[in-house]
Protein backbone atom coordinates (compact mmCIF):
# COMPACT_ATOMS: atom_id res chain seq x y z
CA UNK A 1 0.00 0.00 0.00
CA UNK A 2 1.37 3.61 -1.10
CA UNK A 3 1.77 6.51 1.70
CA UNK A 4 -1.02 8.29 0.40
CA UNK A 5 -3.67 5.05 0.43
CA UNK A 6 -2.16 4.41 4.44
CA UNK A 7 -3.08 7.81 5.30
CA UNK A 8 -6.48 8.08 3.55
CA UNK A 9 -6.88 4.73 5.55
CA UNK A 10 -5.75 6.03 8.64
CA UNK A 11 -8.27 9.25 8.41
CA UNK A 12 -11.07 7.12 7.46
CA UNK A 13 -12.28 6.25 11.11
CA UNK A 14 -13.62 8.64 13.32
CA UNK A 15 -11.46 7.39 16.33
CA UNK A 16 -8.21 8.32 14.64
CA UNK A 17 -9.42 11.83 13.25
CA UNK A 18 -10.07 12.03 17.02
CA UNK A 19 -7.01 11.25 18.49
CA UNK A 20 -5.79 13.68 15.72
CA UNK A 21 -7.94 16.70 16.42
CA UNK A 22 -6.50 16.08 20.26
CA UNK A 23 -2.97 15.72 19.65
CA UNK A 24 -3.42 19.21 18.22
CA UNK A 25 -3.69 20.74 21.38
CA UNK A 26 -0.19 18.64 22.42
CA UNK A 27 1.27 15.41 23.43
CA UNK A 28 -0.60 12.81 25.26
CA UNK A 29 -0.08 9.57 26.69
CA UNK A 30 -1.97 6.60 25.87
CA UNK A 31 -3.98 7.24 29.02
CA UNK A 32 -5.43 10.49 27.75
CA UNK A 33 -5.87 9.89 24.03
CA UNK A 34 -8.31 7.02 25.58
CA UNK A 35 -10.47 9.56 27.97
CA UNK A 36 -13.07 10.53 25.36
CA UNK A 37 -13.85 6.92 24.21
CA UNK A 38 -15.13 4.07 25.14
CA UNK A 39 -12.85 1.18 24.40
CA UNK A 40 -9.86 -0.22 25.78
CA UNK A 41 -6.30 1.11 26.36
CA UNK A 42 -4.43 -1.48 23.90
CA UNK A 43 -7.52 -0.59 21.41
CA UNK A 44 -6.53 2.86 21.61
CA UNK A 45 -2.91 1.60 20.87
CA UNK A 46 -3.86 -0.02 17.59
CA UNK A 47 -5.32 2.72 16.23
CA UNK A 48 -2.13 5.28 17.49
CA UNK A 49 0.10 2.50 15.21
CA UNK A 50 -2.37 3.06 12.10
CA UNK A 51 -1.74 6.65 12.66
CA UNK A 52 2.21 5.86 13.14
CA UNK A 53 2.38 3.80 10.33
CA UNK A 54 0.47 6.63 8.35
CA UNK A 55 3.35 9.01 9.13
CA UNK A 56 0.74 11.59 10.87
CA UNK A 57 2.22 11.07 14.19
CA UNK A 58 5.25 9.91 16.24
CA UNK A 59 5.77 8.37 19.78
CA UNK A 60 8.34 9.38 22.07
CA UNK A 61 9.37 7.86 25.36
CA UNK A 62 9.01 9.39 28.73
CA UNK A 63 9.96 6.82 31.56
CA UNK A 64 7.49 4.25 31.38
CA UNK A 65 5.17 6.43 29.07
CA UNK A 66 4.94 6.48 25.30
CA UNK A 67 3.44 10.34 24.58
CA UNK A 68 2.34 10.80 21.10
CA UNK A 69 2.64 14.03 19.10
CA UNK A 70 1.13 14.56 15.38
CA UNK A 71 3.77 15.15 12.56
CA UNK A 72 2.43 18.00 10.37
CA UNK A 73 4.17 17.14 7.56
CA UNK A 74 2.51 13.71 7.45
CA UNK A 75 -0.43 15.58 5.63
CA UNK A 76 1.14 17.09 3.42
CA UNK A 77 0.89 14.23 0.75
CA UNK A 78 -3.04 14.82 1.83
CA UNK A 79 -2.46 18.60 0.75
CA UNK A 80 -0.66 17.64 -2.22
CA UNK A 81 -3.16 15.35 -3.49
CA UNK A 82 -6.24 17.85 -2.83
CA UNK A 83 -4.59 20.19 -4.71
CA UNK A 84 -4.18 18.50 -7.91
CA UNK A 85 -8.45 19.16 -7.67
CA UNK A 86 -8.60 22.92 -6.20
CA UNK A 87 -8.14 24.57 -9.31
CA UNK A 88 -10.47 22.37 -11.06
CA UNK A 89 -13.30 22.82 -7.80
CA UNK A 90 -12.48 26.53 -8.11
CA UNK A 91 -12.98 26.74 -11.85
CA UNK A 92 -16.46 25.78 -11.53
CA UNK A 93 -17.94 27.71 -8.70
CA UNK A 94 -16.45 30.57 -10.69
CA UNK A 95 -18.29 29.31 -13.61
CA UNK A 96 -21.50 28.70 -11.14
CA UNK A 97 -21.54 32.38 -9.44
CA UNK A 98 -21.40 33.88 -12.83
CA UNK A 99 -24.27 31.47 -13.79
CA UNK A 100 -25.84 32.89 -10.98
CA UNK A 101 -25.20 36.18 -11.15
CA UNK A 102 -26.72 36.17 -14.63
CA UNK A 103 -29.79 34.57 -14.11
CA UNK A 104 -30.40 37.36 -11.08
CA UNK A 105 -30.12 39.92 -13.43
CA UNK A 106 -32.03 38.27 -16.15
CA UNK A 107 -29.21 38.36 -18.79
CA UNK A 108 -28.52 35.24 -20.88
CA UNK A 109 -26.35 33.04 -19.84
CA UNK A 110 -22.33 33.22 -20.71
CA UNK A 111 -21.21 31.10 -23.69
CA UNK A 112 -20.20 27.82 -22.51
CA UNK A 113 -23.06 27.86 -19.58
CA UNK A 114 -25.34 25.81 -19.63
CA UNK A 115 -28.78 25.05 -17.55
CA UNK A 116 -28.68 22.47 -14.44
CA UNK A 117 -30.64 19.89 -17.68
CA UNK A 118 -26.74 19.43 -18.67
CA UNK A 119 -23.81 18.53 -16.15
CA UNK A 120 -20.04 19.36 -17.52
CA UNK A 121 -17.40 16.68 -15.81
Amino acid sequence: MDALSRTFQALADPTRRGILARLMSGEATVSELAEPFEMSLPAVSKHLKVLERAGLICRGRDAQFRPARIVPKGLKSVDEWIETYRSLWNERLERLESYLREMQSGAAPAPGVTSGAKRRK
